[in-house]
Parts: structure tokens; C-alpha cells; sequence
């Protein structure tokens, strides 16, 4: 069973998943939304960091712990988490957990092992 956490007295755990257009984009979606729902952290606007809009940044700067999640090795979310002056977050990549770009249909188990990977990174 996967421990629940409460914000109320701390800073936001904030998960920012990629939604690219690929499977392995949707599953980091799922698992992005999977965490949310599971109470593990808050999924938030990987857009709104690229936009560099300014109260999504100013929420991001003051989260207690980042995940981005990848679908691929692109790494689309860790580098705009990067470049919009970041470097403090963890990262999980679904492509590293065995499934393959445009190979890897949705399905609750690989959801499951991707919120597995990201409820350990964003609980330690």
C-alpha cells in the first residue's frame, strides 16, 4: 500500500507528467493523474512552466518536492522544468521501466508501475 500525504502543513508535492503524443506520453499522463487521485502530490502545468507564467512559477518555486514524469528519452518535462531554472526535482522516465515508444499500449498495470516509480521518488 502506497502512503498517502497531506499539503496542509507543508509545501505541495507537484508532479509535472508529460502528455506528449505518443503511448508512452499518455502512460506518464495516467500515472501523473493516478498520483493525484492517490493523494501522493498535485499534478500541475507543465505548460504554464514552459510559458514561464508567473503564478504557475511562483507555485512551482515554492512546492516541497518536483516529479516530472517522462514518456520518452526526450525528456520534454525535465528539460522544461530545466530551463525554466529547475534543477531540484525527481525523474522518472517510462521508457526506463521497460516499455518501448509506440510499443507500449495503455494499460492499468503500466500506469501502475510508473505511479510505483513516482510515489517512491516523491515518498523518500
Amino acid at each position: 500500500m502506497r502512503e498517502k500525504c497531506c499539503s496542509c502543513a507543508s509545501a505541495p508535492k507537484l508532479i509535472f507528467p508529460c502528455s506528449g503524443a505518443s503511448d508512452v506520453g499518455e502512460i506518464a499522463d495516467h500515472a501523473g493523474r493516478k498520483l493525484t487521485a492517490d493523494g501522493i502530490g498535485k499534478m500541475y502545468c507543465l505548460a504554464g512552466v514552459g510559458g514561464r507564467v508567473s503564478g504557475i512559477m511562483v507555485s512551482t518555486k515554492a512546492a516541497g518536492k518536483i516529479l516530472a514524469i517522462d514518456g520518452c528519452p526526450l525528456d520534454c518535462a525535465r528539460n522544461a522544468l530545466k530551463q525554466a531554472g529547475f534543477n531540484d526535482f525527481e525523474h522518472v522516465r517510462v521508457t526506463d521501466l521497460g516499455m518501448e515508444k509506440g510499443q507500449s499500449p495503455v494499460t492499468d498495470e503500466r500506469v501502475e508501475a510508473v505511479v510505483l516509480e513516482g510515489a517512491s521518488a516523491l515518498l523518500k
